[in-house]
């Protein structure tokens, strides 16, 4: 193991994630996955209550939404929608892929595809707004359908906003397009065309400014074949948004020409799709990308965390291009040398988070802990208790409307929750 080099005991292990802390230096490691669930095609953002925030493909239906404080343990936080929510004006009968969160004047803007597998000049993109960043998606619509722009496949929305402009980029091996949008992100702006920045090889579009050059990041090669699959991250750069973006040797990326940043590894298949990059406190970039395990294809498409450093020719590169099976954690609060607490204290909160079921609402628990709930109406009279591990479901469909209390009681104190029953 890489501590021996360090001369470094390791005496703290969690249950949950596998965060090590060292006696000699306090420094903390993680393994990967940090999240062994499938959650293809993250998509992070840091919220106004310091929390990460990581939306993915929905093979939890309705997108599931999960949060984190340190990038490493993540927690099941809700759904973007609702089946009441959903969005149903294009592909009706399709998924949600690929969702993009971003905060755009005041509220949490969500780019997501929707399509059916195949079915490449029906598929589109949407958007759907939300005040707080672990659901309530509202408002939702389509931006654009393929057949509408004359642009095959059009999903894998990426955001970014440049000097004061907003800007919208997809593809998925049809070619990859750009367009400026309106000054609330929801619109294309009028008068604006897609121009075309890439060529068919890639998929996924994540673009980075760093220093005097913009990094297209992509995917190419198969995502979803298990031990088959051939994904993983290129890259090529410009000085311009829009381009001309072009590999290590200087050739062109709508040629489809660019350089490798991430591979597969022996015990990683197909790692791609990565989040934005996302800094700690220290100031160090991260990335978090979906690949399966190969000690366990059939968990899906899980979550994996890596470092981004800068190399003296100003690209970006990821150690050894291969993901890491143990590394040193990121840095927050005291541990980075700043004052936030929330990062460095345990994510101890109950969450109280509502069902598709009408009346059913789900705890879940930190760190798999047991912990006993009461449900009360509004008199005060207890309508319902039960013991449970990790997450419990409870039933209050038959109670009528009003208002009711959950309370729960478990090894880090007592929480309630008012609920409202419509």
């Amino acid at each position: 193991m890489n501590m021996v080099m360090r001369i470094c005991f390791c005496v703290a292990l969690t249950m949950s994630m596998g965060l090590a802390t060292c006696a000699d230096d306090e420094v903390k490691l993680y393994n990967n996955p940090v999240a062994k669930w499938s959650l293809p095609d993250p998509s992070v953002i840091k919220a106004a209550d310091n929390y990460f925030y990581l939306y993915a493909t929905e093979d939890t239906h309705n997108v599931p939404i999960y949060r984190s404080k340190d990038l490493v343990t993540w927690r099941y936080a809700g759904t973007a929608f609702t089946d009441a929510t959903r969005p149903m004006d294009f592909v009706p009968n399709g998924a949600i892929w690929a969702p993009d969160i971003n905060y755009i004047n005041g509220q949490y803007v969500l780019y997501y595809s929707k399509s059916e597998w195949g079915k490449t000049w029906e598929c589109g993109i949407g958007v759907a707004v939300s005040d707080r960043p672990n659901g309530g998606f509202h408002d939702a619509h389509k931006m654009f359908i393929s057949s509408e722009v004359g642009i095959e496949n059009c999903i894998d929305p990426f955001f970014i906003q440049d000097d004061g402009h907003n800007y919208l980029f997809w593809g998925s091996f049809h070619d990859i397009y750009g367009v400026e949008l309106t000054e609330d992100g929801l619109a294309f702006k009028e008068g604006a065309e897609p121009t075309k920045i890439a060529g068919g090889l890639i998929e996924a579009t994540c673009i980075v400014k760093h220093q005097n050059y913009y990094y297209l990041i992509g995917s190419a090669g198969t995502c979803c074949e298990g031990a088959n699959s051939t994904y993983r991250l290129v890259m090529a750069r410009s000085r311009n948004l829009f381009g001309p973006y072009v590999d290590r040797e200087g050739r062109s990326a709508i040629g489809d020409n660019f350089s490798p940043l991430l591979n597969a590894s022996p015990q990683v298949y197909g790692p791609g799709h990565c989040s934005e990059f996302i800094q700690d406190d220290a100031g160090q970039t991260w990335i978090l990308y979906h690949g399966f395990q190969a000690d366990d294809v059939d968990a899906g498409r899980v979550i994996y965390l890596d470092k981004v450093t800068w190399g003296n020719d100003g690209w970006p590169q990821i150690q050894g291009m291969r993901p890491s099976t143990e590394a040193e954690a990121p840095l927050f609060g005291e541990a980075a040398g700043v004052t936030s607490p929330l990062s460095v204290t345990p994510d101890t909160e109950y969450l109280i988070l509502s069902t598709e079921a009408d009346g059913m609402y789900r705890i879940e628990a930190p760190d798999h802990e047991t912990f006993s709930w009461q449900l009360f109406n509004v008199d005060g009279c207890m309508m319902g208790n039960g013991m449970a591990r990790n997450t419990a479901v409870v039933d209050a469909s038959g109670f009528g409307k009003g208002m009711f209390v959950i309370k729960v009681n478990g090894p880090n104190g007592v929480q309630c929750k008012k609920l409202v029953k419509i």
